[in-house]
């Protein structure tokens, strides 16, 4: 039995240690934001006001709302995009390795490449960085994740509903209407709120698309410029309410799945 025990113990603190070295320093970051002196050194007490500074800072906002106008945007494109795209490979009659490599390499490859490429592909273009060209960029980079999330529930349903509709004399409209696309539903609401928390937390493929001054700064952007001169308390208070509204679209996205799993 103490044989048994060893191991599981060790198991144990292992995954303690792994757990304590990824959330301490968030822990941290989230406390100092609600130091009343603002120092790292030394807690004087518990406030809000770096949260109330936020609000009376018009650059934070402005990114704040550049963000949101990306996410929605990246998102609703994304969503379409990649549910259509994840219905069309998993009804293919025949499979390929290839067509199945492209449609996650967004996926795998370094988001610094994706990056420089479509640095290079806006400029080979002449086309003007701004917001439109980070929307489209995070489509690119988002649309691989729903795509992926709505074939894994396309794994698990059955197709011979959707011939029984056709068979029965419904079009293809009205059996994706009301057979497939609520079936397909909590999916594609998961990959959407999956879409939405990569692309506000996204800073490389933005920060190399988003072309020059502050009219296309994102919120990520906007912690990088404010850190480059040290960590300050309003910065702690954003990043925790950016990690705060990542965890908990993401949170509720797993929920989402786990509802659907058969």
């Amino acid at each position: 039995m103490s044989s048994v025990r060893a191991p599981s113990r060790l198991g144990g603190l292992v995954l303690a240690a792994i757990f304590a070295f990824l959330y301490v320093p968030i822990a941290v970051l989230v406390l100092l934001s609600f130091n009343a002196s603002g120092l790292p050194t030394a807690w004087t007490g518990f406030s809000l006001k770096w949260y109330g500074a936020l609000a009376g800072n018009a650059n934070i906002l402005h990114a704040a709302w550049n963000t949101l106008v990306v996410g929605l945007a990246a998102t609703a494109i994304s969503t379409v995009l990649g549910t259509l795209l994840a219905i069309g490979l998993e009804t293919r009659r025949r499979k390929g390795t290839a067509i199945e490599a492209l449609a996650f390499a967004p996926m795998v490859i370094p988001d610094i490449v994706l990056a420089v490429a479509l640095l290079t592909f806006f400029s080979s273009l002449d086309i003007t960085l701004g917001l439109p060209t980070i929307v489209v960029s995070h489509v690119i980079f988002d649309l691989a994740f729903v795509n992926a999330v709505v074939r894994a529930r396309l794994k698990h349903f059955d197709f011979s509903i959707v011939e029984a509709s056709r068979d029965l004399g419904a079009g293809y409209v009205t059996t994706f209407r009301r057979i497939l696309l609520p079936a397909l539903a909590p999916a594609i609401i998961a990959g959407a709120l999956l879409a939405f928390t990569l692309s506000i937390d996204e800073f490389i493929i933005a920060f190399f698309t988003a072309g020059a001054g502050r009219s296309s700064i994102t919120l990520p952007m906007q912690i990088y410029s404010m850190i480059r001169f040290g960590i300050t308390p309003e910065v702690n208070a954003l990043a925790t309410l950016v990690m705060g509204l990542s965890a908990t679209v993401l949170m509720i996205s797993q929920w989402l799945n786990k509802e659907q799993a058969p």
